[in-house]
């Protein structure tokens, strides 16, 4: 475990055996919780790196969801049936697919193909009892005067909220902001389908600005230098990236995904020339300019679709 603020543990996930991807975080409290679970396949490592934070089964109150995509929630059933008395808390938009699953696996096998099972897992229901539907705003009480406040964060996906710690100031983004890798250093949007957004998306970024947070970290991966500078880099690249898209569009109407994904690729080659390919694969994997590009013209139809009517 990291501390990235006073009562704040990072925990690596370590999604696919591979180090510094995937976060979650501990928070530290008479009522402590965790935000972010990780993919299923990592719920074994979390429930050991929680035993060894000296958290029995009955001691954890709080399973927090950024969003319900299964790098940040596919843990979500297993963890919640090894602490039983943990409360789990979602995004009002994603609630009953913690519930029941089904068609969110269905999706994510449409879209990871043999990496959902190789990779990811798949996602154990929680019982409807033991959820709460979070709205913008929903507070959550660790104790000792420590409260985590749920900011709605649409864009990256309409279910996504941040986390914001009421002791430090920490704002936990999970994927609002982007993916920035420790050993790339390069920040990349987050813009997958189904529901990527670029206004929305923009209006997280600026209701992020406007909380003035002490730290910003994101769940791939880590506490950013300089939260405020990185909030602005966001904004600049979601419209760089939409921008390439529509010229691409607009030059060729059948350019479709692939046509479209090969110019980001060609725009945003900014990955350092060193990176070994296993560096590569693993930026790839999380973060693909394939994924991008294919939310992106899903958006760009949608919002042509709007103005036609």
């Amino acid at each position: 475990m990291d501390t990235i603020a006073p009562g704040i543990f990072q925990l690596d996930t370590l999604l696919g055996g591979w180090d510094r991807m995937t976060a979650g975080f501990l928070i530290e409290g008479p009522n402590p919780a965790l935000v972010e679970t990780g993919a299923q396949s990592s719920a074994d490592r979390m429930r050991s790196v929680l035993a060894e934070a000296g958290l029995g089964p009955d001691d954890l109150r709080w399973i927090v969801l950024t969003h319900i995509h299964l790098d940040h929630a596919g843990g979500v059933g297993d963890l919640a049936a090894a602490f039983p008395k943990a409360t789990i808390v979602v995004h009002e938009k994603g609630a009953r697919h913690i519930a029941d699953p089904s068609r969110l696996i269905e999706s994510a096998a449409r879209v990871y193909g043999p990496l959902l099972d190789g990779l990811y897992g798949r996602m154990r229901a929680v019982p409807v009892e033991r959820l709460v539907a979070a709205a913008d705003g929903h507070v959550i009480d660790i104790g000792n005067g420590r409260h985590l406040t749920l900011i709605d964060s649409p864009g990256h996906a309409k279910h996504h909220h941040a986390v914001l710690d009421s002791l430090t100031g920490t704002l936990l983004v999970g994927d609002a902001v982007g993916v920035r890798l420790p050993d790339i250093g390069v920040l990349r949007p987050a813009t997958p389908p189904p529901d990527f957004d670029l206004e929305a998306a923009v209006g997280s970024l600026h209701r992020f600005m406007d909380l003035k947070p002490a730290r910003i970290v994101l769940t791939h991966y880590g506490m950013v230098d300089d939260g405020a500078a990185t909030l602005s880099e966001a904004e600049v690249l979601l419209h760089e990236w939409v921008d390439v898209a529509e010229r691409t569009l607009a030059a060729n109407a059948n350019a479709g995904v692939a046509g479209v994904a090969t110019a980001m690729a060609e725009a945003f080659a900014q990955v350092p020339a060193d990176l070994t390919e296993t560096q590569r694969e693993r930026f790839e994997v999380l973060n693909g300019v394939h994924s991008n590009a294919a939310g992106i013209v899903r958006y760009l139809e949608r919002r042509a679709n709007e103005v036609d009517k």
